[in-house]
């Protein structure tokens, strides 16, 4: 749920609004990158910071106020009615995002053991699945409803949402199975150490080649998957025929095929190892971006959201869990802040850059073709990383 509501709606609301916000607030494609890398940026912030201080203080306090932050910029998001009020607020959303999505994904490595990090990782990356299915059909019929306001009480719904689940964070998170007599699931053998009386040796994270490999593949992701995911409504409704309810119910197909993709792609790099995972994880979406720019038909459509969604969380779920292959469940939520700088990085900068080829070039689906390439890249880069711990 925590994943839910700071990437679920957080981010990705933002894409299934976006038509109606771009049609009220009077903002070309070239702004609507910048609004969306307004609220990546403001996630690169907090992620390396976010994740560092889950590892000094624990995740619990960190996860809640980081969300109860993402709540409050959706609010705020929701009353704006300028795209320079907006780019502040979506930033804000992303500091709250960064704050509690880096550190509840590395908390999977305290709670749960080698061989079930995988899975455990995949299980709660799902979170941004049941925000695609959610909104895809509803945000859509509160826009037809309210006109003009209706972006605004999306806006509004999704952080007191938000704030909700900040709440129920504070009361229900643990900081480690240890606080509450339990040893992390999975393990074998007698009494293990508490991760959390050992010292914490900063070095080992910053000066770890494994960690840096790590965050250059993770790059690709957050580069090629955000131009996807922020123009995917907006180019089905401006150059695909499709209406912003056609659009939406695709956007919800997308969410029910990727409700699993965590699950099962965090198992197999339980299996047979995080990196061969990763390759094939990367193929796939390379495949995928380049279908829908090359595809201007339903049916290419609908086959490149069905392979996306197959594996949309995934590559998030892998790099977590590998963080706590290579350096341990104390030190996981550091490294992962780490490396999500790598993906923030990309993340910034892929919808700007989308949006002014969009701008130039009078479509998308150059953009979405770059999407494809850099993927393509992620996959060789995943080729060379040096298996650590795992298979």
């Amino acid at each position: 749920m925590v994943v839910f509501g700071a990437l679920g709606l957080g981010r990705f609301g933002y894409s299934i609004v976006l038509p109606a916000m771009q049609s009220d607030l009077g903002i070309d494609n070239t702004q609507t990158g910048i609004l969306a890398t307004a609220n990546l940026i403001g996630y690169l912030l907090l992620s390396v910071i976010g994740g560092a201080m889950a590892t000094r203080y624990g995740p619990r306090i960190v996860i809640s106020v980081g969300l109860a932050i993402a709540g409050l910029g959706m609010l705020l998001t929701g009353l704006a009615n300028s795209f320079a009020t907006v780019a502040l607020w979506r930033g804000l959303t992303g500091i709250g995002g960064g704050a509690s999505n880096v550190p509840v994904m590395g908390l999977m490595s305290a709670w749960f053991a080698q061989k079930r990090r995988g899975l455990a990782t995949g299980i709660a990356a799902g979170g941004s699945s049941i925000a695609l299915i959610i909104t895809g059909p509803t945000v859509p019929r509160i826009i037809a409803a309210y006109g003009d306001k209706g972006w605004h009480i999306s806006w509004f719904i999704f952080g007191g949402a938000v704030l909700l689940i900040a709440i129920a964070g504070a009361i229900i998170l643990r900081n480690s199975p240890y606080d509450i007599g339990l040893k992390p699931l999975g393990s074998d053998g007698g009494p293990l150490p508490d991760p959390h009386k050992e010292k914490i040796r900063w070095s080992h994270i910053y000066s770890s080649v494994p960690v840096w490999h790590l965050g250059l593949v993770y790059f690709a992701f957050g580069f090629s998957y955000i131009i996807y995911m922020t123009f995917f409504v907006k180019s089905l409704v401006a150059e695909g025929g499709y209406t912003q309810a056609s659009a939406g119910n695709l956007f919800m197909v997308m969410g029910w095929f990727s409700l699993l993709c965590g699950l099962i792609w965090g198992t197999v790099s339980d299996t047979i190892g995080r990196k061969r995972a990763l390759i094939i994880v990367y193929l796939i979406q390379s495949v995928a971006f380049s279908i829908f720019a090359v595809s201007h038909v339903p049916a290419g459509f609908a086959i490149s959201a069905i392979l996306f969604g197959l594996t949309a969380w995934s590559i998030p779920a892998i790099m977590a869990a590998a963080c706590g292959d290579v350096l341990g469940s104390r030190l996981a939520p550091a490294a992962l802040g780490f490396i999500t700088l790598f993906f923030g990085i990309g993340q910034a900068i892929g919808p700007s850059i989308a949006g002014a080829i969009a701008d130039a070039s009078n479509s998308f689906y150059p953009a979405f073709l770059l999407a494809g390439g850099v993927s393509f890249l992620g996959a060789i880069g995943s080729l060379l990383i040096r298996p650590s711990g795992n298979k």
